[in-house]
Parts: structure tokens; sequence; C-alpha cells
């Protein structure tokens, strides 16, 4: 049985300045259906976050659909689909019983019959040949009962347990459990964050500060493949091979312009374990940062070279100066307007005036060292800078606090 594991499409994503990123996501879905045929595909997996918002544009949905009608074309047999924390699950839900007479089977939120996120699926001869657990993001709802009073400690393990307890249950299904014994692969879903990878700026916390993050001992033995979504870089979880993030196949924040885009193709063997093979996503816009002294900056964005890209470049800029902001605006808007706009935009632009702080009656160095500006910051490290006024034993609980104010905003 071969599987092909992808997350976090986001479509209907809108970038910097509301540019759209549709023609990047149409790309995308037409290599894959060339990908799916080519590699033999039989099973495609999608572990989430399908769509960027709850309510995804006209455009997004089109795209999403005329995927699913192409892979039709293919020898795909089945599609599996759960909800990421960024989709609705009545906007995927909603189509369910009509997909599923095109063996599309979405599971966007736990179901109120448990055992409905368990699926068998057929091989090329009609009989059982892959079980997959489909478990979706998991809602607080889902994993944990509010206590009045309980400790941030506490909060945060009832979360994790409520977790593991989810994958648990999956794995005593009766119909899991007993196919394995039959020598049928079990290959289950998620949609999180797990303890020891590394995220991207792009993407928001799905649980409250660090609640939630699960480890690689999380995931029942009884798993031979789980294919992750959420982190948008492609990685393993705790070192198992079995335990994998694709990652998002395009770029959504200016912080993964140096992050692999890749989708995972799984190969279950009879009687050996399974072979895993990382197939790079080829990218249609590329996304790039100019970062220095104005003539550095002015450099990069006129010697640039977009070859081998159909999109034009869409380019963040911060330039570090001892100029006004006024006068690097001036300087910078003169080099952008003689850019091509069909090779590069710049869509983000940061001025970071470097200041030198000395005491009063203190000799000039210039040695001394440039002061950060407020901007340089994250708001969480301001506010830890504010909490050294604070006691420390109360700092803990008012960082979480601030990570879960953060969250909602």
């Amino acid at each position: 049985m071969r599987v092909l594991h992808t997350a976090d499409w986001h479509l209907g994503q809108r970038f910097i300045q509301g540019n759209e990123r549709t023609e990047e996501h149409r790309h995308f879905l037409e290599w894959l259906v060339q990908t799916v045929r080519e590699q033999q595909v039989e099973v495609l997996v999608v572990a989430g976050d399908v769509f960027d918002t709850g309510s995804p544009s006209n455009q997004a949905l089109e795209l999403y659909y005329s995927f699913l009608l192409s892979l039709r074309q293919t020898g795909c047999r089945d599609v599996v689909v759960v909800g990421g924390n960024h989709d609705s699950p009545a906007t995927l839900n909603a189509p369910a019983r009509l997909l599923r007479h095109l063996r599309v089977h979405v599971v966007g939120c736990v179901p109120e019959c448990f055992e409905e996120q368990v699926l068998v699926l057929d091989d090329a001869q009609g009989r059982p040949g892959l079980v997959v657990c489909a478990a979706p993001f998991l809602r607080d709802r889902d994993v944990r009962l509010s206590v009045p009073g309980e400790t941030a400690e506490e909060r945060e393990a009832r979360i994790k347990q409520g977790i593991a307890d989810h994958y648990a249950r999956l794995a005593e299904i009766e119909t899991v459990w007993q196919l394995k014994d039959l020598g049928l692969p079990v290959l289950a879903t998620g949609h999180l964050y797990a303890a020891g990878a590394a995220p991207s700026e792009s993407e928001r916390t799905i649980h409250v500060g660090n609640l939630g993050q699960v480890t690689a001992d999380h995931f029942p033995a009884v798993f031979d493949y789980v294919a992750l979504g959420h982190l948008h870089r492609p990685q393993r979880v705790g070192g198992r091979e079995h335990i994998r993030y694709s990652g998002s196949p395009i770029a959504l924040s200016f912080s993964e312009i140096d992050h692999p885009k890749e989708v995972v193709l799984v190969e279950f063997r009879a009687n050996q374990s399974p072979a895993f093979t990382s197939l790079p996503v080829p990218g249609a816009r590329r996304l790039v940062r100019f970062h220095g002294t104005l003539d550095e900056v002015t450099h990069g964005l006129t010697t640039y070279d977009n070859t081998g890209y159909l999109l034009p470049a869409w380019a963040e800029v911060q330039v570090h100066s001892e100029l006004t902001q006024l006068e690097v605006a001036e300087a910078l808007l003169r080099v952008i307007g003689e850019l091509d706009r069909r090779q590069l935009e710049v869509l983000a632009r940061r001025h970071y005036r470097l200041v030198k702080l000395r005491a009063l009656g203190e000799a000039t160095d210039a040695d001394t060292p440039l002061t950060r500006s407020l901007h340089d910051f994250t708001e969480r490290e301001v506010f830890e800078q504010r909490l050294e006024a604070e006691p420390e034993a109360s700092r803990p609980e008012l960082l979480r606090a601030f990570d879960e104010l953060l969250e909602q905003m």
C-alpha cells in the first residue's frame, strides 16, 4: 500500500497587504495530482489545516473541490482529510456524506460516535489493506473537562493526558487491534504540537503556552505510521522515523524561507518495516529577505535574480541605519520604484534606527554597542521584561495568562 502524507495547505491564505496565494496553491495541487499518478499513490492523507480560516473564500473552496475531482483521474483510491486548528469542522464536514461516494473520508472534528474515526481502506484487490485512525485537531472539550481551581501545572498535565488517552482509546478499538494482528498496517493522523519539534513564526500555538505538548511515547506502538500536521517544517518527532510532520507545501511566512517543502511517501510492505521517501515540492514563488545596511539592502534588491520561478518573488526588507526613518524611506522608495515588479515585489519594509546610548558625562566611544529598538522585541519579550518587577513566584502564571491572551488576539 502506497500512502502520501501532506498537511497544512492553508488554502485561501492572505499574505501581507492582502496578497492572495491562489496561484501558488494551484501550482502545488496540480503538481500533487501529477505526483500521485506518477508515484502510483493509493491513499492520500491530509493531516489538517486544509484552509487558512474557518470561512474560506470561494476561490479556496474551488481549489479544494477541483483537486478532489482531479484525483479521480489517477490511481488513488482513497483520500483521508482531517480537520486542523484553522479549519471549521462545519465547513469540512458539510459535504462529508457526498464526498464519501468519491471515497473521500472527512473527519473535521471528533465525531459523536468515537469509532467513526477508524477507517478500513481496501487494497487493489478489494480486501482490507490499511487501517487509518483519523484523529483531527483535538480541542479542549475533546480531551479534558474543566476543573475549577486547578493550577496551571494541573491543567497542562490534564490536556497532555487527554491527548494521550485519545490515541490510546483509538488503539484499543477492536477493529484496530484485530486487523493489526492479521498483518494490516495501521496509520494514525494528528494535528498537534509535539514536544521537541521546531515551530516557525507563522504557526499559532494550538494550546495555550506549551500546554498539550505530547511526546513520541504518547503514540501507541500499534501505529506503524503517524501522519502529523500543524508545524510547517518537515521533521521527525523524537527521532522516530515513523512519526513525522510533512510540513506545509509553500512557505507561509518569511520565517519559513529556509524550510524545505516536501510531502512524504510511505510504502507499507508485507512483513517489512515501512519505507519513507521525502518528495520535494517545487515552488512557484520565492519569499526572500534583505536585511542589513541601506547599501547592503539596495545591492540585494537591484541584483536579485528570479530565474526558475513562475511568479515574482515577495521580499521583506529590514534596514539597520543611523539615518532617520524618513531618509531611509525616501532612499528605499527610489530603489523600489525602479525594480521590475514582474521579478520582485517588496511587501514589508522595516527600519531599525541604531542609537548609541551613554551615561551623562561619559565620553563618546566608537565601540559602544548599539541598543536594540523596541521594534526588535517580540510582544512576549517585552512582557518578560515587565515581569522582572514582579515576584519571581508569580511570573510563570502571569506569563501563561499573557500567552493565553496573545493566542486569543
